[in-house]
């Protein structure tokens, strides 16, 4: 009987443990604790990444943090505001805490978790809308908007199709407020046309739980999880590998590169 015990606390101690590092565990330098630390000596540009689950990174590749390493020592910091499972409500609800950075640049990735719960369109577009025209109010920063990743491989089923309007007031948002639109959706989609055996949309809670066993306790990549489960780009038809990740940190470097040459190429015509 004391065995059955401690076996079976063990197991819900392992499982609570797994659920923490896949759902609960904040990301790497969140937005309370950069403004509790303050930048880091050397720091020029203040990026703020603000979005959902494919941000915060416990499920999914973590595009915030090679970003940090890439242009880290630079003088560039990343602060990860993504929070699993938020929609562009939610983003509305955390305008403070991405302001008080006080951010140089902001990438916004949402969209994802409006679609799957079926957040009318017009409502999604009105909310992203705000949270724009809230950062160009209060903040001096470069924003750009990435368009929701595809749900599943299948891009031409169901779940794709019902996401491509939310993606088309990604981009409507952005050429109104003459801001930058970076084509998430359509580079990844590129890789998975060329490798893709396009299995239909099949996401649940499960599936990204067995996702984070195998990741998080038997250490397997997610590039070798995504294979397993016949997918290219995405680890569970939602999350991504990092082969995506590392698309979308592409896409994040040489936007902040152009611009940030904007800016130097303005200060100098500027001082002269």
């Amino acid at each position: 009987m004391t065995v059955a015990i401690t076996l079976i606390l063990l197991f819900i101690g392992g499982l609570g443990a797994l659920m923490y590092l896949a759902f609960r565990r904040p990301p790497a330098n969140p937005p309370k604790k950069f403004r509790t630390r303050g930048p880091r000596p050397g720091t020029h540009t203040v990026t703020v990444a603000f979005g959902d689950s494919l941000t915060h990174a416990s499920l999914s590749a973590d595009w915030v943090g090679a970003l940090r390493e890439r242009l880290g020592p630079g003088g560039h910091e990343f602060v990860n505001a993504g929070i699993n499972g938020h929609t562009t409500a939610d983003l509305l609800d955390r305008m403070e805490e991405v302001v008080a950075c006080r951010p140089d640049a902001v990438t916004i990735l949402i969209g994802t978790n409006d679609a799957r719960n079926g957040i009318p369109v017009t409502r999604f577009r009105t909310n992203l809308e705000q949270i724009v025209n809230q950062l160009q109010a209060r903040t001096t920063a470069h924003i750009a908007l990435l368009s929701a990743p595809p749900l599943g491989e299948d891009l031409d089923g169901p779940a794709n199709r019902e996401l491509a309007p939310y993606n088309a007031a990604i981009e409507q948002a952005a050429t109104r407020a003459g801001i930058t639109y970076l084509p998430t959706y359509e580079r990844i989609s590129e890789h998975i046309r060329s490798n893709s055996t396009a299995p239909h949309f099949a996401f649940s809670f499960g599936l990204a739980l067995r996702v984070a066993l195998q990741h998080y306790l038997l250490r397997r990549s997610l590039d070798d999880i995504a294979t397993g489960n016949g997918l290219t780009m995405l680890t569970d038809h939602i999350h991504l590998n990092d082969r995506a990740g590392t698309l979308i940190a592409d896409l994040v470097t040489e936007w902040l590169s152009r611009t940030l040459h904007v800016d130097r190429r303005h200060r100098r015509a500027a001082a002269v």
